[in-house]
């Protein structure tokens, strides 16, 4: 069977797909050639359509063979033996992982916009692609959904080889395919026009399709008034400028500004998680780059505490000078690296800073500084992660601020575990609130 385009291969694949309309179903797609597919999936299920955001990990010396894939919310993929095959080494894993989450956060923005996500916990989550070859970006688009609590999982593609749908079947409860051709060969091959699909077409497929994600309006905690500022800006000091995103509630105790980790940026899921409970608290939050995109494939500036010290101090000045958000009282949450650079900042900032707040943070990174720091400071660590635990122990004790250490039982490192990052936080939402609404 050859497919004129998506949108035939995608109505074909529907008439498969009738049985699932009774499901409650969800359709996603893989951006960007699954997107045309799955409208047309949607449409005839009559159910929401969404995207999964993936992005394949291409071999460094042949981009086209992927040697693995990553997701959304942290989900990576490997495939040994291509990575065996190819030699890639540990280095190499890592500078290609950084520079595809780049371009994976740029997609959540572009497509989602203000735009929630339809929520798959408990439905039925079909995941559309135009076609599949080694897998790899099929695997972890199926191991997000499960992660965002799908109840049942279909794979439908309209061609792939038979033996990539046998290992697929591992991770989807049914997988559903037209042509499984063998010799395989490539997608493209089954398809009259196969030409690349844009990111104008995947955007307007989901502004069209019924029962896609609607715009997201966030509301201070306990009322119905809309937000004082939920805007994007961008950041500006002397030569510096860096995106970052400010959200003021009504009635705000206090600003707080993140400093991400390494290789993480403003679109840090668990961040943000963060964040959205401060807004809940009546604080207002500021996430922004430290790092523009090429730098943040450089370790050695992920590392440079003193330069992410600086884009923090920075970030601190142009926020003073916010028509809304200056006159408020500022703390820093820094995650990882962002936790010293956090530190840093905080012992050399000009004007006093209300509180800081480290998760699962390196303060070892900034050890000479620690004394200097006058704010309230709070260190969260996972009682599983023991390194980075022990490390905060000794910053303890360096610390003659104000300061508390909480340990969050059986987390580890990014506090993936059920709850944690919920307690995560609860105890900086209880801190921040404390330190900035009434600051000594």
């Amino acid at each position: 069977m050859r497919f004129v385009d998506r949108h035939d291969a995608g109505v074909q694949l529907a008439k498969r797909l009738v049985h699932l309309r009774g499901a409650d179903p969800v359709v996603v797609g893989l951006p960007r050639g699954g997107v045309p597919v799955a409208a047309e999936v949607a449409r005839v299920l009559d159910a929401p359509l969404d995207v999964i955001l993936v992005r394949k990990l291409g071999v460094p010396f042949q981009p086209e063979l992927g040697f693995g894939a990553i997701g959304e919310d942290g989900v990576r993929v490997l495939a040994p033996e291509i990575v065996q095959v190819g030699q890639v080494t540990d280095d190499e894993i890592a500078a290609v992982e950084a520079r595809e989450r780049i371009e994976l956060e740029r997609r959540i923005v572009l497509y989602r916009g203000g735009r929630d996500p339809v929520p798959l916990a408990g439905r039925t989550v079909v995941v559309v692609d135009d076609g599949i070859a080694t897998g790899s970006t099929a695997r972890a688009a199926l191991q997000v959904a499960r992660a965002h609590g799908a109840s049942r999982v279909v794979l439908a593609v309209p061609v792939a080889p038979t033996k990539t749908l046998e290992a697929l079947s591992e991770d989807a409860d049914e997988v559903v395919c037209l042509e499984t051709p063998s010799p395989f060969g490539a997608v493209g091959l089954f398809y009259e026009d196969f030409s690349a699909t844009s990111d104008e077409e995947v955007i307007a497929a989901l502004r069209s399709a019924i029962g896609s994600p609607s715009p997201r309006v966030r509301r201070a905690a306990g009322g119905d008034d809309p937000p004082l500022v939920d805007a994007e800006v961008e950041i500006s000091d002397g030569s510096l400028r860096l995106p970052g995103h400010l959200l003021v509630p009504e009635q705000p105790l206090g600003l707080v500004l993140f400093a991400h980790g390494s290789g993480s940026s403003r679109h840090s899921p668990r961040n943000r998680t963060v964040a959205t409970a401060l807004n809940d608290q009546r604080l207002a939050t500021m996430l922004f780059d430290l790092l523009e995109p090429d730098e943040a494939l450089d370790r050695a500036r992920v590392f440079d505490i003193g330069l992410l010290a600086e884009r923090l101090l920075g970030a601190t000045r142009w926020v003073r000078t916010h028509p809304v958000a200056g006159a408020l009282a500022i703390g820093y949450f820094g995650a990882s690296t962002g936790a010293a650079a956090a530190i840093a900042a905080a012992a050399r900032a000009d004007a006093p800073i209300g509180a800081v707040v480290s998760r699962g943070g390196r303060p070892d990174l900034a050890e000479g500084l620690l004394p200097a720091v006058t704010a309230p400071t709070l260190l969260i660590v996972g009682g599983a992660d023991e390194v980075v635990l022990e490390l905060n122990r000794h910053a303890a004790r360096a610390l003659t601020c104000e300061h508390r250490l909480e340990i969050v039982p059986g987390a580890t490192h990014l506090f993936e575990e059920t709850g944690a990052l919920e307690q995560v936080a609860k105890l900086a939402g209880a801190w921040f609130v404390e330190h900035l609404a009434t600051p000594g």
